[in-house]
C-alpha cells in the first residue's frame, strides 16, 4: 500500500507531552468534565456481548460480482479525470482513496535528534505499542526519545489500495506512514456520509475492504468519505496511555475544575447583585 500526501499543513508540536484532553468540545449546562472524549462522571455504557462483538467484527459488505465489479469500474473511471481504478487479471482491482485525519489528541512519534536526521527517516509499524515512559529501552541499550504532535486539522492523505486491503491496515499503513508509535486500537477508520443535511458517521469493522466501498458509492465525496479518529468506545481504555499523558490529564483537569468553579462563581454574583437591586427598589 502506497501513501501520497495531499498539501496540507505543515505538522505542528505540543509543547507537553500529551494532553490528550479536550473536553471543551462539548459546552453543556451540567458542567460535566470530559477527558479522553469520555466523561469521568458519564456512566459507561453497556459493554457488548462477546457474540454480538464478533459478529460485528466479521460483518462486511457483500462482495460484487465478476459483472458487477467489471461494469462499476468502468462507470467509476468515466466520472474521474485521473486516478481510476484498475483491474486485474485474478478479479481484484486496485484505486485510490482519501481518508481525512481528525484527531483531536496528540500522537506519540521518534524524537528528532538535533544534528541528526535518524528519528525523522525511521519509519515504525502501526503494531507499536506506546511506551510507559517518554523513552523506551531498545535492544543495543539505548534509549528511544519520543514527542508528541497534533496533527493539521483535517489533514487528507491519499492511497492507494487493492480491494482486499482492510480497514486494520489502512490505519496501520497511515499510522506508518506518519511514524505514529501509538497503539492502533487507538484509532478507528469512520465512513462519512451526508443525509438530511447532516454528516452521519459509521465506524468500519476492521475486516470492512474501503476500495470495495468506494466503487459501491462511486467517486463523489458527497455520498461516502472516510475518516480517521480516535477509537471512541463507552470506556476509556486508560492502559493505552503513558505516564506522563495520564499526569496531564490530571493537571488540565485542574485547571479547568478551577475554570468551571470560577465562571459559576461569577454567574451566581451576577444573581445576587440583581437580586439585591430588586430588593433594594421595594425598600420604602
Amino acid at each position: 500500500m502506497t501513501v501520497n500526501t495531499v498539501p496540507t499543513p505543515s505538522m505542528t508540536s505540543s509543547n507537553s507531552m500529551s494532553s490528550g484532553y479536550c473536553s471543551l468540545d462539548d459546552e453543556s449546562e451540567d458542567f460535566t468534565f470530559f477527558t479522553a472524549k469520555t466523561s469521568f462522571f458519564r456512566k459507561p455504557k453497556q459493554a457488548p456481548k462477546q457474540n454480538e462483538a464478533k459478529e460485528e467484527e466479521e460483518r462486511g459488505t457483500k462482495d460484487l460480482s465478476e459483472e458487477e465489479v467489471h461494469s462499476r469500474i468502468e462507470e467509476y473511471n468515466a466520472q474521474v479525470s485521473g486516478n481510476g481504478m484498475k483491474l486485474a487479471s485474478d478479479g481484484s482491482y486496485t484505486g485510490f482513496i482519501k481518508v481525512h485525519l481528525r484527531l483531536s489528541r496528540p500522537v506519540t512519534v521518534p524524537a528528532v535528534e538535533a544534528g541528526g536526521s535518524e528519528g525523522a527517516s525511521r519509519q515504525t509499524g502501526g503494531s507499536s505499542r506506546a511506551p510507559p515512559e517518554d523513552q523506551e529501552a531498545t535492544d543495543c541499550g539505548h534509549t528511544e526519545k519520543r514527542t508528541s504532535f497534533y496533527l493539521p486539522c483535517d489533514c487528507v492523505k491519499q492511497i492507494h489500495i487493492s480491494s482486499l486491503t482492510t480497514t486494520r491496515e489502512v490505519i496501520q499503513g497511515l499510522l506508518k506512514k506518519f511514524m505514529v508509535l501509538d497503539n492502533p486500537r487507538k484509532f478507528a477508520l469512520y465512513r462519512q456520509t451526508h443525509r438530511d443535511g447532516q454528516d452521519l458517521f459509521q465506524k468500519l469493522p476492521l475486516s470492512e475492504r474501503p476500495l470495495l466501498l468506494r466503487l459501491i458509492a462511486g467517486p463523489d465525496a458527497e455520498q461516502l468519505s472516510f475518516v480517521l479518529k480516535e477509537n471512541e468506545t463507552g470506556e476509556v481504555e486508560w492502559h493505552a496511555f503513558s505516564v506522563p499523558e495520564l499526569q496531564n490529564f490530571l493537571v488540565i483537569l485542574e485547571k479547568e475544575e478551577a475554570e468551571r468553579v470560577r465562571a459559576v462563581e461569577q454567574k451566581y454574583a451576577v444573581y445576587r447583585q440583581k437580586l439585591e437591586q430588586a430588593l433594594q427598589q421595594h425598600d420604602p
